[in-house]
């Protein structure tokens, strides 16, 4: 390969790599795309934050990498036992020891300040408008809507027939999926049933565990509509990679007919399986 070649090649990464990923295509789809390197394009102030966060890192990264390698090849250069045949004896400079100590610390303290404001942010959860309970089971997510009645129904990942009928990536599309209104705050209650599981969705910059026993909390805001794509982050099982998230972001408008629907069609589903459920059971005499 020639070193123009390879200039090239590397240029290509570190462009992808900054540019925070591929875009959203322009049918509202948020996903990751097939070779791409860098995060996903956010979707929420969070992951516009997580996203700067992580650009400055991998720029400071790149100066203290680069500045320590000029070092140490200027040492290699200098310092070598033909250009340099009688050794310095020297065993202790105060200076430079103050020097290598307090930069480290001052480099850090640049990265902790941005770094709490980050966590504080993902951590506390502002005054929700709507609040959804991610339930999560081997191998599919259960979800509720507390405000509405309790609403509730199973999101299960679709085969690849039926999400390529239906438009969807392989092994994320399901057959039902949260919906959401955009520009709202949502509270996302997450707990398992079974083992841990997580419940992470790129574009929000979310990414939280289903503990069983246990409730954890966590929120976004999506400031686009579109259909978000997600997968359970944590090893529970031989089919791990099978229970994913979708996340469907509309308008207020088409929020509240998407309500009235769900209501009328899952209450009917519930219903249907309750029945299914007596009739199986055994006749008492």
């Amino acid at each position: 390969m020639s070193l123009n070649k390879i200039v090239n090649a590397v240029a290509v990464f570190l462009v992808t790599f900054l540019a925070g990923g591929a875009t959203a295509l322009a049918s509202g789809v948020y996903k990751a795309d097939p070779g791409q390197v860098g995060l996903m394009e956010p979707a929420t102030q969070v992951m516009r934050n997580i996203v700067g966060f992580h650009d400055a890192l991998l720029w400071m990264c790149i100066i203290v990498s680069g500045f320590v390698l000029a070092l140490m090849i200027f040492i290699f250069i200098k310092f070598n036992a033909k250009a340099n045949p009688t050794p310095s004896t020297t065993t202790h400079h105060t200076g430079l020891e103050i020097v290598w100590t307090t930069v480290p610390i001052i480099i850090l303290l640049f990265i902790a300040i941005p770094s709490f404001k980050l966590l504080y942010l993902e951590d506390v959860v502002p005054e929700a408008d709507l609040t959804v309970k991610a339930i999560g089971n081997q191998w599919y997510w259960t979800y509720e809507y507390p405000d509405h009645d309790d609403l509730s129904f199973d999101a299960i990942m679709l085969s690849d027939e039926e999400a390529a009928a239906a438009g969807h990536p392989r092994l994320l599309g399901t057959d039902n999926h949260i919906v959401v209104p955009v520009n709202k705050t949502v509270r996302v209650i997450v707990t398992a049933n079974d083992v841990i599981h997580s419940w992470a969705m790129p574009a929000f910059g979310v990414k939280i565990d289903a503990v069983p026993g246990k409730l954890n909390e966590t929120w976004f805001k999506a400031e686009r509509e579109g259909i978000y794509y997600g997968q359970c982050s944590e090893l529970c099982g031989k089919d791990h990679g099978f229970m994913p998230i979708m996340v469907e972001v509309v308008s207020e408008e088409k929020y509240k007919a998407w309500l009235e629907m769900a209501k009328e069609e899952y209450a009917a589903n519930e219903t249907d399986n309750l029945i299914r459920v007596a009739a199986a059971l055994p006749v008492q005499q």
